[in-house]
């Protein structure tokens, strides 16, 4: 038997898949009807308290790239925090809580960044009888310039600051959510867990414009001619949402801090891998609000047969199974060399290999006839970059294959030889003088 129970901070729910703070946990009506559906938890739509009101926009709050096939790679939004009335709020979170008590909830805030304000909302917060906080620090636009949402998470020293606030005034779990803008995601998860912060989760949006209306000469979707910048999400974020999770996952200074991962997330693959890499839960919005909270339910049933086929029991049986395949690049193996292999019987010699070997690569690929037109691989110049599989329209129709035998012509050494030292070339340090 498949057990897909998630234990985040003693908070407990009967799956691993949260609703992110956004719009779908904005109200009682909506957070009832995602339980029903069978999500496992919820991030309620940030609160807030005193500071200028908050006002949402009329209009394009959320912009979108699609694919050819109007398939939704990425969504812009430029919406506030909650713009209902806090005592609302707070009343629908407690009856929803007595109502659904196996699933988790929990609040997400953003005040001003003053001790006497993180006190106030707090004790508020707790007689709701929620599970547990989430300190929003990474909302990029509208409250950032308030000095709220990014404008504490790209600085560590506040980050600390209020975490450490946040633990003196609360027995409630403490969470704090980190923004990816900013160049090292270890430095603020390092200053959470100074703080005192029982966990991080991670990422919130990316700052972006979507695109320019060159007729307009505007941004795309402007408000009554003006458009500012908004957050980032859906699956075009995962990629970074990954390798930042990762980051926190292996640095021996945060490596045991509790991850609750965001970014992305559409199918029970992407949950997966966020869990192979530590997490202990996910949060999703774009995709439910894309196809809706019944897309819980292929979640559920992917991960399930996929932990079935593995012989895992519980997702602690692969939680952080790949943060050991995580390194730097200058620990990778040099040695280890594929070339490319093209089967001719899947090969539809459209040419678009050689074309892109040939025009930005290393001419590895060279088109012979014989009798027929057909593209081969040239083993002396093939370097293993990878472009050829990814060009190629036919699946499994070029692979990299792992040579054991012969000698790599960088460092004279065979193939099959263990991993060179790292000592850093005096010239150029990117360079493994090892090699040479």
């Amino acid at each position: 038997m498949v057990d897909l129970s998630s234990n985040f901070l003693g908070i407990k729910s009967p799956n691993p898949f949260w609703l992110a703070s956004a719009p779908p946990t904005d109200r009682k009506v909506n957070v009832e009807r995602a339980f029903r559906a069978g999500w496992g938890g919820v991030v309620w739509k940030t609160l807030g308290e005193a500071g200028p009101p908050v006002v949402n926009v009329s209009g394009a709050r959320y912009t979108a790239i699609h694919g050819p096939d109007r398939r939704l790679i990425a969504m812009n939004n430029i919406e506030l925090i909650t713009d209902r009335d806090l005592e609302i709020n707070l009343r629908e979170i407690k009856e929803v809580k007595r109502g659904w008590p196996d699933r988790a909830l929990v609040v997400s805030l953003m005040v001003p960044c003053e001790e006497h304000a993180w006190r106030a909302i707090l004790a508020r917060v707790e007689e709701t009888e929620c599970d547990g906080v989430e300190l929003n620090f990474g909302c990029p636009h509208g409250m950032s310039e308030r000095g709220m949402g990014s404008a504490v998470g790209q600085v560590p020293e506040y980050i600390e600051m209020v975490a450490r606030w946040c633990k003196a005034h609360t027995r409630m779990p403490v969470i704090v959510k980190l923004t990816p803008n900013i160049a090292d995601i270890k430095h603020p998860a390092r200053a959470a867990l100074q703080g005192g912060a029982d966990a991080v989760s991670l990422i919130n949006t990316i700052n972006s414009i979507m695109g320019v209306d060159l007729e307009a000469m505007a941004p795309v979707h402007a408000i009554d001619g003006k458009a500012t910048h908004g957050g980032m999400c859906g699956p075009a974020v995962k990629p970074i949402a990954l390798a930042m999770v990762a980051e926190i996952a292996r640095d021996p200074l945060t490596a045991k801090l509790p991850i609750s991962a965001i970014g992305g997330v559409t199918t029970w693959r992407d949950a997966a891998e966020f869990i192979a890499l530590g997490a202990y839960n996910v949060q999703v919005c774009t995709a439910a609000m894309t196809y809706g909270f019944k897309i819980v339910e292929e979640m559920i049933s992917g991960l399930k047969t996929y932990m079935a086929a593995k012989g895992y029991e519980t997702i602690e049986d692969f939680r952080g199974r790949a943060i050991g395949a995580v390194t730097d690049w200058q620990h990778l193996n040099l040695n280890y060399v594929v070339k490319a292999e093209i089967n001719q019987d899947l090969c539809i010699k459209c040419g678009r290999c050689h074309i892109a070997c040939e025009d930005t690569s290393h001419q590895a690929i060279f088109a012979k006839i014989d009798g027929e037109r057909k593209f081969v691989v040239n083993d002396s110049e093939c370097v293993g970059c990878n472009l050829c599989t990814l060009v190629c329209p036919v699946e499994a129709c070029i692979t990299l294959v792992h040579k054991t035998e012969g000698v790599d012509p960088r460092t004279g050494r065979p193939y099959a030889q263990p991993p060179l030292a790292w000592t850093a070339h005096p010239n150029n340090p990117g360079v493994n003088a090892a090699a040479e």
